[in-house]
């Protein structure tokens, strides 16, 4: 009666660990991102078409609103303003969901300039875009976590 009990015990702890691993790695479910004590409610990118539209052609974003790019893998990952007609901040975030690069105020005019981590500020695996000012209204800084919620 014990070993079953164990075995029981054991399976229910495996099932556990086995959903919460491919949760974990569901994007389609993400919701909001908290991050710097906000809670930012987001529209996924998770395609190169996605990618490649980003935010561009929207007329703009509400407060406490943005855009989750996620990659396939960690990487040097390069944003431009191609067709933006408002200012936004943009947030590279590593695979353990810090704060690797901010760039703040990225003006529609800059393009064809394009804003992204020096290699020595490490890979990001996610590239959060909210409204121009989110950062310094939120005091963010490189290094803080983010929390990807559903």
């Amino acid at each position: 009666m014990k070993n079953k009990f164990i075995a029981f015990v054991a399976l229910v702890i495996s099932l556990f660990l086995c959903y919460h691993f491919w949760t974990a790695v569901n994007f389609d479910n993400i919701k909001y991102v908290k991050i710097a004590g906000q809670e930012v409610r987001v529209d996924l990118a998770l395609t190169t078409e996605e990618h490649n539209k980003g935010l561009s052609g929207r007329s703009g974003l509400k407060e406490n609103e943005g855009m989750l790019f996620v990659f396939d893998k960690p990487d040097k990952y390069s944003f431009w303003m191609k067709d933006m007609k408002f200012l936004i901040d943009m947030i590279w975030l590593n695979e353990d969901l810090k704060v690797i690069y901010i760039k703040s105020n990225a003006l529609p005019i800059s393009y064809p300039t394009s804003y992204g981590p020096d290699v020595s500020e490490g890979f990001a695996k996610y590239v959060l875009e909210v409204s121009a000012g989110f950062a310094d209204k939120n005091n963010l800084k490189v290094g803080d976590g983010v929390l990807f919620t559903y």
